[in-house]
């Protein structure tokens, strides 16, 4: 009785000091439960400076005017140039056709999801006497987040959190669950056993108005969430809703130097083809790690043939290349050399960045390093981005070093193998041959990407990312039109030509997409793996009906790809959002053999 008394008593204090907690647990779990269903949220965040820019000249001098301010040009020969006040928006351009325009770009403040400021084209015409007119379109910075919540068996509920400009909620917040007591909210990551999820956000609900405050730090502040009610359409989904029938239609033909025809023209199966859509339509956005495609082109014989976008992008909307755009800093490359910049692919690198001759002694690897060995990252430097230990990394170069100059700050790195011995991943090296590039010109990198790609491309819309001095980054990152991005792949098959124009030699051509080196895959795709790889583009091949054949294509973090497969004479596009993280390496790895390949017919 003694013993069976002290366990009763035991049992009793238990429940006194345990109850409230459970019952707090509980509630906070009950009441959460009010909050289930899709939540979705967006912020633009300007820039305001925008629209109509008038350059004119006065007895006093150049003025430039836009959205209401006004600066003071400096006119430098044919080169004209300005900043406004707040020293974030400036524009940079040149006169040409006997004065009669202007041609330039325009430097907007960084982005908020970008974290780099971009430059733009514009052009100006003449417009009246000493007066010329254009228009400044800068890229967007907006931040959407979608918060679906669901409650689970377990009495809790769940929440995770998709970003499409980001995917901020597979790292940075990784939410596992809600929690809801009073007018308090908190995001919380997931619980590691006994100890308790750390709590990644917080704010408040308004169940009135039925709206979430929530505070997201260093990425844009408070974000007001309201619910997605059942019957409303929802870019959370790939075509607004959790499905829907797919009819496949041909696409529509602009002023953009594509033409285009229906997939049964080219000899491509539409069943094939709609299967693979309604399949991106009907994916369930289930979780954080649910694959979420932007935008499928698919061209063959050099006509577009298929034109699909999905959670809210459009053709209009410029996407993040990410690492894909490595490939375009190949390809600029190659047309400089066509177009008689003095440079050759066995060019020595540090002679070229020192003006003409080798910078004092310098050590005898470094001298033997040419703008080959950084076309196929087999550069010997001391970089590798699948290294967090590498003091070359592209996150330490962007993010902690305290050098600025990135040219510099890759140059300076130690010589750890020889040249050309093997081929390791590194942003780095691709962003060096910019400084090749500009050096060897003498011209801006955002000019002679204007000159040498944008204008043969008939690319009439995109956004350079700047690096802390002002160069464009060739390390990833340009935004472009997925109709614009996808003419890389197509020149490539072509044999460098786009519309009867040359922009690349064929010898160029033949070697940037031949299997040259292997390269550790980037760190999206574990468990790593070796892929082929050439002048900055990745090689791969495919089983097709009894055969191989070759494919080259530019990836990039997310799912960005631009891929051609010359003996099909196809070309393939695709811009996705699955950032950091491994569906990814699903387009090429799945939708490619899988769903594409098989509708493509033989011959025709």
């Amino acid at each position: 009785m003694y013993v069976l008394g002290r366990f009763l008593l035991a049992s009793v204090l238990v429940l006194i000091f345990i109850s409230p907690a459970v019952r707090v647990s509980t509630a906070q779990s009950n009441s959460a439960r009010a909050l289930a269903g899709l939540w979705e949220a967006k912020h633009r965040f300007g820039p305001d400076i925008r629209g109509t820019l008038l350059i004119k000249q006065r007895n006093s001098g150049w003025w430039a005017e836009i959205a209401g301010k006004i600066a003071q040009a400096k006119l430098d020969g044919d080169a004209i140039t300005f900043e406004l006040s707040d020293g974030k928006n400036a524009f940079q351009g040149k006169f040409e056709a006997r004065r009669t325009k202007i041609v330039g770009h325009w430097i907007q403040p960084r982005t908020l999801e970008g974290g780099t400021p971009y430059a733009s084209p514009v052009t100006l015409t003449k417009y009246g006497r000493d007066v010329w007119r254009g228009n400044v379109s800068p890229l967007d910075s907006t931040m959407t987040l979608y918060l679906m919540v669901k409650a689970r068996n377990d009495n809790s509920v769940g929440a995770f959190l998709k970003n499409p400009e980001r995917n901020i909620g597979v790292n940075q917040y990784r939410v596992d669950h809600i929690e809801l007591e009073g007018e308090s909210v908190k995001l919380v990551a997931a619980n590691a056993g006994t100890e308790k999820g750390r709590v990644l956000a917080e704010g408040s609900y308004d169940a009135e108005r039925e709206t979430m405050s929530i505070y997201f730090p260093y990425r844009g502040g408070t974000f007001d969430f309201r619910r997605v009610a059942a019957n409303e359409t929802s870019d959370f989904y790939p075509h607004g809703r959790p499905t829907g029938t797919y009819r496949y239609a041909p696409p529509t033909a602009f002023d953009d130097g594509w033409q285009t025809a229906s997939l049964e023209d080219v000899g491509i199966s539409r069943a094939g083809v709609e299967k693979f859509i309604q399949m991106i339509i009907d994916t369930p956005i289930d979780s954080i790690h649910a694959h979420e495609i932007h935008g499928v082109l698919i061209a063959r014989h050099g006509k577009l043939v298929l034109e699909e976008y999905f959670h809210g992008e459009n053709r209009d909307k410029p996407h993040d290349t990410r690492s894909a755009a490595k490939s375009l800093t190949a390809t600029l490359v190659g047309a400089a050399i066509h177009a008689g910049v003095p440079l050759e692919v066995s060019s020595p690198v540090y002679r070229v960045m020192n003006g003409g001759t080798f910078p004092p002694n310098l050590e005898p690897r470094k001298k033997a390093l040419t703008v080959e060995h950084l076309l196929t990252m087999s550069s010997g430097l001391d970089c590798d981005d699948n290294d967090d230990n590498s003091p070359g990394r592209e996150n330490f170069m962007t993010d902690e070093s305290e050098e600025p100059d990135y040219y510099k700050f890759m140059m300076n790195l130690k010589m750890i193998r020889e040249p050309g011995e093997r081929a390791v991943y590194c942003s780095g090296i691709a962003n060096l041959l910019g400084g090749v590039l500009k050096r060897a010109s003498g011209k801006p990198l955002p000019v002679l990407f204007h000159e040498l790609i944008a204008e043969p491309l008939e690319i009439k819309r995109y956004y350079l990312n700047l690096t802390p001095t002002g160069d464009a980054f060739m390390g990833g990152g340009v935004r472009l039109l997925l109709r614009d991005f996808m003419k890389l792949g197509q020149l490539h098959v072509n044999g460098g030509t786009w519309n009867n124009r040359r922009i690349l030699t064929e010898e160029w051509v033949r070697r940037a997409t031949s299997p040259l080196y292997e390269v550790k895959d980037y760190k999206p795709l574990k468990p790593y793996t070796f892929l082929k790889y050439g002048y900055l583009w990745w090689v791969i091949e495919y089983p097709y009906k009894g055969r191989t054949v070759r494919a080259f294509y530019a990836g990039g973090n997310g799912g960005q790809t631009v891929m051609g497969i010359p003996e099909l004479d196809l070309v393939i596009a695709i811009y996705a959002g699955n950032y950091a993280d491994s569906p990814s390496g699903q387009i090429t790895q799945g939708y490619v053999p899988k769903y594409i390949l098989p509708a493509v017919k033989e011959g025709r």
